[in-house]
């Protein structure tokens, strides 16, 4: 369990380290082209939802609190940054199912 951290660390939210490291992508991206969104996120404690308007001004932090680096689904980053340029903002979405791909088959000797 990882932890996104806003302007300071009393607005914060816990989030599992996959999920995180693929935020942590989409909003890296995104700032990186100078392009501020809202970020919604369920609190995960029964308390609602939490908006955050993610602008390069203000300070944050993803602090992880697993050792290994996740290994990044790409399918499951690009419909986050789909959906982080539409105007309902990013949200966590379930994690989509990256294609099989195609498996290499050796042809038998004649």
């Amino acid at each position: 369990m990882g932890r996104f951290i806003y302007d300071a660390s009393s607005n914060s939210v816990d989030i599992e380290d996959r999920t995180l490291a693929h935020i942590r992508l989409v909003i890296m991206n995104k700032l990186r082209r100078g392009e501020p969104f809202m970020f919604d996120v369920d609190m995960g404690d029964g308390s609602g939802r939490r908006s955050y308007w993610i602008h390069p001004a203000i300070p944050l932090q993803f602090h992880f609190f697993g050792g290994r680096q996740p290994q990044i689904n790409r399918r499951w980053l690009e419909a986050m940054m789909q959906a982080a340029s539409g105007p309902r903002g990013l949200t966590i979405i379930p994690e989509l199912e990256e294609p099989m791909a195609p498996s290499r088959q050796i042809a038998a000797p004649e």
